[in-house]
């Protein structure tokens, strides 16, 4: 199961020698949450960058937030003060949007113990738990990143998916139907892709119970033994649909490059409208 934490569960743990927490406020309208961390967040929370730290910048057929390297994510872990061997929790405001993405690059780079704050800033809010303000810059740490021990999807092995197992689309219906496309340079989605919006894994602000998510993800096809991945616009919210499949206990993997890079490469084939193989036009 997922590895959860609620907020009555981690406050006598913050102090304690071992235990790392990140905030990782992050949303598409105000991307630098940092001012927003220094006005109050969890005490000890290192602030984490998504855009310049969980992401790395690249050219436009990447997609918007390819992954970083393995260096440059150990050096940023170590910025954090994270050694060898701590407990890492994470979480941000939005749903536990950026809180996935560090997860997933963490988890899938060696680091066995990390937890993502069910219910987020609000959720300890709501607990009557305390928040301190100002920056914190904790010694540096000496953790040992491993290469992405998942492999992850490629653009051709995004296209070959659908047929022999599940591609997921998380994002809104109306951008998965093309209707509108607010960032990217078209609108529509990858053909033979079926829709299951951030959203839906979510019970206000926390995360479905198990049961719950395992009906949600069979409803779509995504069930044990299926090979499934899902993408959303820049790779950063499908995190969310991978931590909820693996709440589930589902193997669900990654395409980080998703609709940015797709839409951005010429000669994809585009699909609009609710039905998922409907294709209707190239990039």
């Amino acid at each position: 199961m997922a590895p959860l934490i609620t907020p009555e569960d981690l406050h006598p743990l913050l102090g304690r020698d071992r235990v790392r927490v990140l905030d990782v406020r992050y949303r598409l309208d105000r991307p630098d949450g940092s001012d927003e961390h220094r006005e109050g967040h969890l005490p000890g929370a290192v602030y984490v960058d998504l855009e310049s730290e969980l992401s790395r910048h690249g050219r436009r057929d990447e997609g918007r937030h390819p992954l970083p390297s393995t260096a440059d994510l150990q050096a940023a872990a170590r910025r954090w003060g994270i050694d060898d061997g701590d407990t890492v929790v994470v979480y941000d405001d939005d749903r536990a949007l950026g809180a996935s993405r560090a997860w997933w690059l963490l988890t899938r780079s060696g680091v066995s113990d990390v937890r993502v704050l069910d219910g987020g800033l609000r959720a300890w809010l709501w607990a009557g738990l305390p928040l301190e303000s100002g920056s914190v810059e904790p010694p540096a740490g000496s953790v040992t990143l491993t290469p992405y021990a998942e492999p992850v999807l490629s653009i051709d092995d995004a296209a070959a998916l659908p047929g022999a197992g599940v591609l997921l689309d998380v994002r809104a219906a109306e951008r998965y139907r093309g209707e509108t496309e607010p960032i990217d340079p078209i609108a529509g989605h990858i053909p033979g892709a079926v829709n299951l919006p951030t959203g839906a894994y979510m019970d206000g602000d926390r995360f479905r119970d198990a049961g719950s998510l395992r009906a949600l993800f069979a409803s779509v096809g995504v069930e044990p033994g299926v090979a499934a991945a899902a993408y959303c616009g820049s790779g950063v919210t499908a995190a969310q649909a991978v931590l909820a499949a693996d709440r589930a206990g589902l193997d669900l993997r990654l395409y980080p490059g998703s609709w940015s890079q797709w839409s951005n490469t010429p000669g994809r084939p585009i699909a609009t409208g609710d039905a998922p193989a409907e294709v209707t036009g190239t990039v």
